[in-house]
């Protein structure tokens, strides 16, 4: 929508010019006049104008890219290897485009592809985009949007998925902007419409408060990042056969960023909680940071443990935001979740709740938590947790 000024009904009492955040609003001639390239359409000028001068107006645009078809996921890899989130994304994405009757793409983009194409069909996909280069090694954001963007207006797919990583949010934005269509961010559930084939995005909104669709009805690709855990992989079937299609980019620009230094995330011994099989989350109920190294030595008990945490510690700052679970952090399917001192805030559970077994910690025998916890302990987390980390080091010991 775009702001418009009747010139017949203003009366040139610059009420608006003077309520105007962005300096949009200028006098000419005696009327106000909107610069539609400054307007950020907020509407303080239409409250302001004592005589209804100013209004909102649809604006029409030329749709250039509504035809597409095909659902795309991109395969990230991590040490030469599709990370988790794509084997996930390719579960999903077979079930909508059966559903839409359309076909379950994969694009690889690699030094080498290796054996990875087979190991996509066996995924899910029914073709594999192969575009092959040195200088593909590792993730680079001009060169990785450049040959995605020529491959997508070469084949025209009709939905792109990414996986909501650290290179899937850099990456995703840059190609929507490039193709000139929109990106619905950090979804946690999907579907489609089989009599348009439009992909209804679900992701949280207004802080996690509610849960917005949203539809992409004009534009193609329709495109959306996926949280990693949202979504269970499917068993891989080897007996799948796919189509392999090799591709190659023209005229190849050089990157304006250079890779100096690579480096991991986590520090040595610490593994990424949407990988742990044993996640000790803390929340409000922990009472300090200091009482997070009881959770540390819980999940030092166990070979693939980690410690999480609510939002409001991420807050209080006793948590990093990679550490976070919940609709604002990251979901997690571990097979034990233990929930210390965290309430059960419908925020956090959508983060944790498919996690195999649940135990929950909590003071207050009324907290949620204990709604979806198959057991459950009632009572203070610093008298609790001392006596369960001696029972769990005095059976590993046994």
């Amino acid at each position: 929508m775009a702001v418009f000024v009747d010139r017949e009904k203003c009366i040139g009492c610059e009420s608006c010019v003077a309520v105007c955040p962005v300096g949009a609003l200028s006098m000419q001639d005696g009327k106000a006049a909107v610069d539609a390239e400054q307007c950020i359409s907020c509407g303080a000028c239409i409250n302001e104008c004592p005589v209804e001068a100013i209004s909102r107006e649809a604006v029409v645009r030329e749709v250039k890219n509504n035809e597409g078809s095909d659902l795309w996921v991109m395969a990230e890899l991590e040490d030469s290897e599709p990370v988790g989130v794509t084997y996930e994304l390719l579960g999903v994405t077979a079930e909508l485009a059966k559903k839409a009757g359309e076909k379950c793409c994969a694009v690889l983009i690699a030094a080498d592809a290796a054996d990875i194409p087979q190991k996509l069909i066996a995924a899910g996909a029914d073709k594999v985009y192969v575009i092959t280069d040195s200088r593909y090694a590792d993730y680079n954001t001009d060169l990785y949007t450049d040959a995605f963007c020529q491959l997508a207006e070469a084949y025209k797919p009709n939905a792109v998925l990414f996986g909501a990583t650290a290179d899937g949010r850099d990456f995703a934005p840059r190609v929507a902007a490039r193709l000139h269509t929109g990106l619905c961010a950090d979804c946690t559930a999907l579907d489609i419409a089989a009599e348009n084939n439009i992909v209804e995005w679900t992701r949280p909104a207004l802080g996690g408060n509610i849960l917005a669709t949203i539809l992409c009805d004009e534009h193609r690709p329709q495109m959306g990042t996926v949280r990693p855990k949202v979504f269970k992989a499917a068993a891989a079937d080897a007996s799948r056969t796919g189509e392999i299609i090799s591709f190659t980019v023209q005229d190849v620009k050089a990157s304006s960023v250079e890779l100096l230094h690579k480096e991991a995330l986590t520090t040595s011994g610490s593994i990424k909680i949407e990988d742990a099989e044993v996640i000790c989350s803390g929340g409000r109920g922990m009472g300090c940071v200091d009482n997070f190294k009881l959770l540390e030595e819980l999940a030092a008990l166990f070979e693939n443990g980690a410690i999480a945490g609510s939002r409001a510690v991420v807050d209080e700052g006793w948590i990093g935001h990679g550490q976070q679970v919940g609709q604002s952090g990251k979901t997690v399917t571990p097979k034990i979740y233990f929930a210390c001192g965290i309430s059960g805030a419908i925020q956090h559970i959508s983060g944790m709740n498919a996690s195999d077994i649940i135990i929950a910690i909590n003071k207050d025998a009324n907290a949620p938590i204990f709604k979806i916890a198959q057991y459950g302990i009632v009572g203070d987390i610093k008298e609790i947790l001392p006596k369960l980390i001696a029972k769990i080091k005095a059976y590993k010991e046994a």
